[in-house]
């Protein structure tokens, strides 16, 4: 090997998924109900696949501005509660995902900062929190992860929400 040859691969950003993929996340990931159960059950899944993977996250799950459960693995950090708190709150308000209402600003050429006006150390349009949607009723709160690039967050829990709902 040469001096010059790299011996890292290039980081290749992953490319945004189309609207219409993310979406159908949001319709297909629906609860029959939601209880304080069912927060834990979920909060522990998120635990254990992010300790198989070792991964550095916060989880955190919010039901109707009640703080369900709450875990900080290791390699997390204060930064990741606060970042948790922002994206949380843009499902809140929009009642989607944070990594679709980002994603949406950016479809139309703008970024969600610029078309939001909303104070961005209050709200993130990144990926990781996703809306608790109840069957017949709507969004009554968000399971939120921090702590990996906002693609992978927002995969995260994509994936522990497939395996919770047995889809």
């Amino acid at each position: 090997m040469t001096h010059n040859q790299e011996i890292t691969p290039k980081f290749h950003p992953e490319i945004t998924p189309p609207l219409e993929e993310l979406e159908a996340q949001e319709r297909r990931l629906v609860f029959r109900q939601f209880t304080h159960d069912d927060a834990w059950a979920l909060g522990s899944l998120l635990v254990e696949l992010a300790r198989e993977r070792q991964a550095p996250v916060a989880i955190d799950i919010h039901r109707a501005g009640q703080q369900l459960f709450h875990a900080a693995l290791p390699g997390s950090a204060p930064d990741n509660d606060a970042w948790i708190a922002r994206k949380r709150r843009v499902v809140e308000r929009y009642g989607s995902a944070s990594y679709l209402v980002g994603a949406r600003c950016r479809a139309k050429g703008t970024t969600f900062e610029e078309s939001s006006r909303l104070d961005p150390d209050e709200y993130a349009a990144h990926g990781g929190s996703f809306p608790i949607t109840v069957e017949g009723v709507g969004v009554i709160g968000a399971v939120t992860v921090s702590g990996l690039p906002q693609l992978q967050d927002h995969r995260f829990v994509v994936e522990a929400l497939e395996q919770f709902l047995e889809l």
